[in-house]
């Protein structure tokens, strides 16, 4: 988990089908409400619907940019907000050309709100991430899917009454895994009172 960093620079190697087996028998595993397991992992390979990925892909890239007020950094910058923003440009101008592909869906349960559905979905993808990255592969999650759900829905044959919920892509790594850098503890987990931090013992 500490290394499980999302990665969105992939080799043009394919993934074979047993790695990627594994990754979606992991997901399987993962807990859901009552154990209804009300999810469907779809498999994108077929040119058409990768180019429709693509596309969205660009158009998530513009959004992006615009509602953040952000751009592809220079080739001379390396610091790490720019490394990150050269990796997601990159990421989304190449889209749908990962090797993997996997739309994330799930079948909403009545009287539970979106996000409750969540809670049936993600730990399936978190599971997936996991189980890709104990197999030396590299992945990340989109939300492409949302620039084109009519056509995904259309083309897949997704039915009405399910969700898309993430769009991951998955590969082997161009370059190396690397720690997650987050926030401290004490800057994110509380006891008791919402003003009273976790006594971290985390190194300083």
């Amino acid at each position: 988990m500490e290394t499980a960093s999302a990665v969105r620079r992939y080799r043009e190697d394919p993934v074979d089908d047993d790695t990627l087996e594994r990754c979606l028998r992991a997901a399987s595993w993962a807990p859901s409400g009552a154990n209804q397991q009300p999810w469907r992992f779809v498999v994108l390979r077929s040119e058409q619907v990768r180019a429709v990925v693509t596309a969205a892909a660009h158009r998530s890239w513009e959004e992006l940019q615009r509602f953040y007020g952000v751009s592809a950094p220079g080739d001379g910058e390396d610091d790490p907000r720019s490394r990150v923003l050269r990796s997601m440009a990159e990421h989304m101008r190449t889209g749908g050309a990962a090797p993997g592909l996997v739309l994330f869906c799930v079948r909403p349960q009545a009287g539970a709100s979106e996000l409750q559905q969540g809670g049936s979905i993600f730990p399936a993808v978190q599971n997936f991430l996991l189980a890709a990255r104990a197999q030396g592969l590299g992945a990340a999650i989109t939300l492409w899917h949302s620039s084109c759900e009519d056509q995904l829905r259309s083309l897949v044959g997704i039915p009405d009454d399910w969700m898309m919920a993430a769009l991951v892509t998955v590969g082997w790594p161009a370059g190396r895994h690397h720690s997650v850098r987050r926030k401290p503890l004490s800057e994110v987990a509380v006891v008791d009172n919402w003003d009273q931090p976790w006594p971290s013992r985390e190194p300083r």
